[in-house]
Order: structure tokens, then C-alpha cells, then sequence
């Protein structure tokens, strides 16, 4: 499980200038439970290849990180991560997952990983680095783009095969790539376990992290850049976004688009 922060702009700009300092102290606070790893995917202009960057080690302490999220760019994508149970922290296991020109991390867990593997070509499956089920999930993702009009309907796609088979999994998610920032909130009804509850009960950090963990929340700055982020962190002037839905923001014009997940 994650912490999932994006961030689209009309003129280049780094995500610490975007949220602020006050903000990206709160985000850092949240390595005591996140500190497994970190990554960030950008992008300079709307329609390059995402430039990613990620580590094993705790972003709190690791100044590539503080130089990654420094960095001018259109959009980003920045991920925390909690290691799930029995997953190993090591580089091909942090987010965000990168390949075919798109980016992707994921907030959740998708068990068993067994059906997810079934749904995979094997030529999609052979490409995968890692142990995780979002690395699967990105790669389901990725198999659906051929035969979808855009990537935002492959990531509905993708979302609406899992949500058929896995009904209380939390498949938000933010995707970067082909001049588009996509948010998937689609976390159903997911809840902490017993010893993630347990184990965030004995730190400091907000509430919020019990209350209401899976969710999605967007931001409208002033000059109209976009933020999304999870719950847990910062001061902005934050909005839900709608339940199980894909959220679709183009960065030429930082409109933005919602398709339910299970479309008519």
C-alpha cells in the first residue's frame, strides 16, 4: 500500500514548488509508514515518454529524492511505498512501473495474485520485472491499450476486468503518459488490516490514515494546475474524487474528464 501524489501544470514547474513546502514536509512525514521505496515519473512536455526514477530506500533520507521532485516538469507522478506482507523492497518492486511510453503506481492490494496472472497474454507477462500485483496490473493495463481508442478507456478497461474478479480490492492508481495524468479511484470497500492499523496507530501521523486511507481527494490551484493526491497529508483546498471512476486530465489544457468504471 501507498501514498500516491500527482501534479499537472500549464508551464513547467517542480512538484515542490507546486505544493509548497508545508506540503511536501507532511507528504515526507508519512515515510514513518511509507518508507519502502519511492519514485517519480515526469514529464517535460505534454506528449513525452515518462522519465522515471525510483528507489528502494526511504524517501525521507534519500537526497535523489529531493532532487527528483525539484525538477521542472508538465506533469508528475510521485509514490511512497508500504510494502505489502511478503513482497520484497527492492528496485524492481517500487512504483511507478514504466514501459510502452506510460507510467503507473498503484495504491492497494490485489489478492490473489493468481487470477491476475491468468489474465495476462504471455508476451505481456514475459515483460515483467518484479513480484508485486501492480506491476500486473500496469502490465493488464498495458495489454488493453492496442485495442482501446485512448489510454484513459484502457485504464477503465483494465479497471472493469479486475473489479469483475476482485470486488473489494482498491485499484486506485495514477497513470502518466500520452498527454494525459489519469487518476483511477476505484477502492470499493477496502479496509486496513489489524496490523496496519496497528502498526500506523503507533505513530503521530493524521487520522485520516485510519479514517479514510484508500481515498482520492484533486485540488485546483490558482493558475489552474491540478493536484491529486491521497488522504493523510497537506492543506489544499481538496476535493473528493467521484467513487469508482477514472479521472482523465489533459495536460495541453488541464481539462479534466470522468468516466465511470463500469460504462455503459
Amino acid at each position: 500500500m501507498c501514498r500516491l501524489l500527482g501534479v499537472a501544470s500549464a508551464e513547467p514547474t517542480s512538484v515542490a514548488d507546486t505544493v509548497g513546502d508545508a506540503v511536501l514536509t507532511d507528504f515526507l512525514a508519512l515515510t514513518k509508514i511509507h518508507g519502502d521505496g519511492w519514485g517519480v515519473a515526469s514529464v517535460s512536455e505534454p506528449d513525452d515518454v515518462p522519465r522515471v526514477e525510483v528507489s528502494p530506500d526511504s524517501a525521507i533520507g534519500d537526497p535523489r529524492f529531493g532532487t527528483a521532485v525539484k525538477e521542472s516538469a508538465r506533469a508528475s507522478v510521485v509514490h511512497l511505498r508500504w510494502a505489502t506482507n511478503g513482497l520484497a523492497v527492492r528496485p524492481e518492486n517500487s512504483h511507478p512501473f514504466g514501459a510502452d511510453g506510460v507510467a503507473m503506481a498503484h495504491n492497494g492490494s490485489i489478492k490473489p495474485m493468481a487470477a491476475l496472472d491468468g489474465l495476462l497474454d504471455p508476451a505481456i507477462a514475459a515483460t515483467l520485472r518484479g513480484t508485486t500485483d501492480s506491476e500486473r496490473y500496469f502490465a493488464l493495463i498495458r495489454q488493453h491499450r492496442p485495442a482501446s481508442p485512448d489510454l484513459a478507456e484502457a485504464v477503465r478497461r483494465a479497471v472493469a476486468q479486475l473489479r469483475g474478479i476482485y470486488a473489494d480490492a482498491s485499484l486506485n492508481a495514477l497513470v502518466l503518459g500520452e498527454g494525459r495524468l489519469i487518476a483511477v479511484h476505484a477502492h470499493a470497500r477496502s479496509v486496513l488490516l489489524d496490523e496496519d492499523i496497528e502498526e500506523i496507530s503507533a505513530t503521530d501521523l493524521p487520522a485520516e490514515h485510519l479514517e479514510d486511507y484508500f481515498s482520492l481527494r484533486v485540488a485546483r490551484l490558482d493558475d489552474g494546475t491540478v493536484v491529486i493526491g491521497s488522504t493523510g497529508f497537506g492543506d489544499l483546498d481538496w476535493q473528493p474524487l467521484p467513487p469508482e471512476s477514472v479521472v482523465e486530465v489533459v495536460l495541453s489544457d488541464l481539462s479534466m474528464t470522468v468516466r465511470p468504471i463500469m460504462a455503459d
